[in-house]
């Protein structure tokens, strides 16, 4: 083997060939981490047995019947088979499309019948019952392949078999053998990778094509202005069905990191103290817990504590705010200061969290709020924050380390992606990276684009300095019935990083003010009521007592007073019940349903605007 330099060691094969190769140069290190729930520990799977997996599952791919650019499905929370039937998939040239553990039984037969699915990975028993359930309205699905073992199959089911009896399939057939090697060496570029489904917000999903080509464009690109290399240990927080923890998780594993799969959703904060990861991509709702967690502790220690912490936050966001984010030495007095809360209460505060080896950490898939961009750099966690989307294979751009970083703003274009905005204000993007459209949808493509080839990203926004921003979401922009213009999305930010506020839907489209449907924190909300002697009340008695409603009025005003006259909230409504996937509130992102969550609650909002 030729002499590389594992810290800077990338490659950027073939997505057929990554595993292959990366398990030439890795060996019996470790590539991936998962836990056994049933043992209570964390086990390593070497990146030589993550090729045995790949391929194996390739092959038994193959006995399945599976065609070049065929598709098949991926069902299933995060788990090391995920990427294993991810890879395998790749490995024979077809195409993967990931479902959200959470889909709906009607999304599943929607996209299974859109598709012409034949096979179908499943995770645990929600996904296999939900497949299982549509069984009879998918009439192209032909096999099911369960990872979890403890998956109670139906009497009458004739078409699943378990993950580890399915890789046994096919893989004494030389004949077979003999097409893998040939499916591999056909590999091109121009080959659909993924078809991935989008969340739907305002209508029927869309299948976004991602080809290997816009991988290995993202991929070069990210290799140039990210420094992840074989020290970093990742942790996944968002599923790997997510555009970005998918495409940040092909970067991780073309730089030899490993990964850590956090295979249940609830369980990130326990799993971020056992695994202590050095980098993590996430949507800014966690970081604005751990910003209100953070100041909740803070607000609950001793005087002298509270005042520390307080201050050491206060130093760190003035000191990269200042200085550091524009490339300027720091006063020394300021500097001393920041490196001695460096060393002690801040380095305490993210070891508490399961964050005191950082090296950065990737935000985007919504707004971040100033507050708490500066925060997340005030407490060393380096945050990256970027801006992309589905289509354009994840990053259109993000902060470089290195180079001037504003506050506000998302980042600078991706190496080789080109960003205009146009007359109207709507970003637009060209580039290798950007998919070449919709998925049996030509009449969706070819509006999509513009005439000239640029793809419309539906976001509002300028270019200041090299540096993008985004002001609003165009599609999401409300005008009232007096004319003025409402970005709900930034309304609804400045409440939720508020620890008495979950939710928050704005409601102003064609309305004579801004009024919103809010559900509370209700455990920060018994916390307040119980200090003020209200206690005992359930969700609905707290949502109608004059005392709270006083109270968080008070809230709202003290938030949105930054906001235009115009802008701000003049009546609400608590809701005892949060929004959910199941009631059609939500998207698999979490992304508010807006249609639906106002029909839904048409009566409440028709009630604040009664006379």
């Amino acid at each position: 083997m030729p002499f590389f330099n594992l810290t800077t060691m990338k490659i950027n094969p073939h997505l057929a060939h990554l595993i292959h190769k990366s398990a030439k140069i890795y060996g019996d290190r470790t590539a991936l981490k998962y836990k056994d729930y049933d043992e209570g520990k964390w086990l390593s799977v070497s990146w030589k047995q993550f090729d045995y997996f790949v391929r194996m599952t390739s092959v038994a791919m193959l006995h399945t019947g599976i065609k070049p650019q065929e598709n098949i499905a991926i069902f299933s929370q995060n788990k090391p088979e995920f990427l294993y039937a991810e890879f395998a998939a790749f490995g024979i040239r077809a195409v993967t499309i990931p479902f959200y553990a959470t889909t709906s039984a009607a999304q599943v037969n929607y996209m299974v019948n859109d598709a012409q699915i034949r096979l179908v990975f499943v995770g645990e028993q929600q996904q296999y019952d939900t497949v299982f359930s549509v069984l009879a309205l998918c009439h192209s699905l032909e096999h099911i392949v369960i990872f979890d073992r403890k998956v109670k199959r139906s009497e009458n089911d004739h078409l699943s078999v378990y993950f580890d009896d399915f890789i046994k399939q096919g893989a004494s057939d030389e004949s077979l053998m003999a097409e893998y090697h040939r499916r591999q060496d056909g590999a091109n570029y121009e080959d659909t990778a993924n078809i991935l489904y989008t969340s739907g917000t305002t209508g029927v999903s869309k299948g976004v094509i991602i080809t290997h080509s816009q991988y290995r464009a993202a991929l070069a690109a990210h290799h140039k202005t990210l420094d992840v290399s074989e020290k970093d240990l990742i942790i996944n927080f968002l599923p790997y069905t997510h555009v970005f923890e998918g495409a940040w998780t092909k970067l991780c594993l073309t730089c030899g990191a490993t990964l850590a799969v956090n295979q249940r959703p609830q369980d990130i904060l326990q799993s971020l103290q056992e695994v202590r990861p050095t980098c993590m991509c996430s949507v800014p709702r966690f970081w604005e817990k751990v910003f209100l967690a953070v100041h909740e502790k803070a607000e609950k220690s001793s005087p002298i504590q509270r005042k520390l912490i307080l201050d050491a936050l206060k130093t760190g966001g003035e000191y990269w705010e200042k200085y550091k984010s524009k490339g300027i030495p720091a006063p020394i007095g300021l500097k001393l200061k920041h490196e001695m809360y460096e060393r002690t209460v801040v380095k305490l505060l993210r070891k508490t969290l399961g964050f005191d080896r950082p090296n950065f950490f990737p935000v985007a898939g919504a707004a971040v709020m100033p507050k708490i961009e500066r925060f997340g750099h005030a407490a060393g966690f380096n945050l990256i924050v970027g801006y992309g989307l589905t289509e354009t294979c994840a990053s259109v751009s993000f902060d470089r380390t290195g180079e001037r970083v504003s506050l506000g703003s998302i980042g600078r274009p991706l190496p080789g992606v080109e960003v205009k905005i146009s007359e109207e204000g709507e970003i637009l993007v060209k580039g290798p990276t950007v998919t070449p459209g919709y998925y049996n949808k030509t009449t969706e493509t070819l509006a999509a684009f513009t005439a000239d080839g640029w793809f419309k990203t539906g976001d509002a926004g300028y270019i200041k300095n090299g540096e993008l921003y985004i002001t609003e979401r165009i599609k999401d922009l409300f005008k009232t019935s007096n004319g003025k213009y409402i970005a709900p999305q930034l309304i609804e930010g400045k409440l939720t990083i508020d620890r008495y506020f979950e939710q928050t839907v704005i409601i102003a489209d064609q309305r004579k003010f801004v009024s919103a449907l809010i559900v509370p924190n209700f455990a920060a909300l018994k916390e307040w009521a119980e200090s003020q002697g209200i206690a005992g009340l359930s969700n609905e008695d707290l949502c109608r007592d004059k005392r709270v409603i006083k109270f968080i009025g008070e809230r709202i005003d003290t938030l949105q007073q930054d906001l235009a006259h115009y802008e701000r909230i003049k009546r609400f409504t608590l809701l005892p019940q949060p929004f959910t996937m199941e009631n059609g509130e939500l998207t698999n992102t979490l992304k508010i349903k807006r249609r639906t969550v106002y029909a839904n609650y048409a009566a409440a909002i028709d009630a604040m605007y009664a006379e």
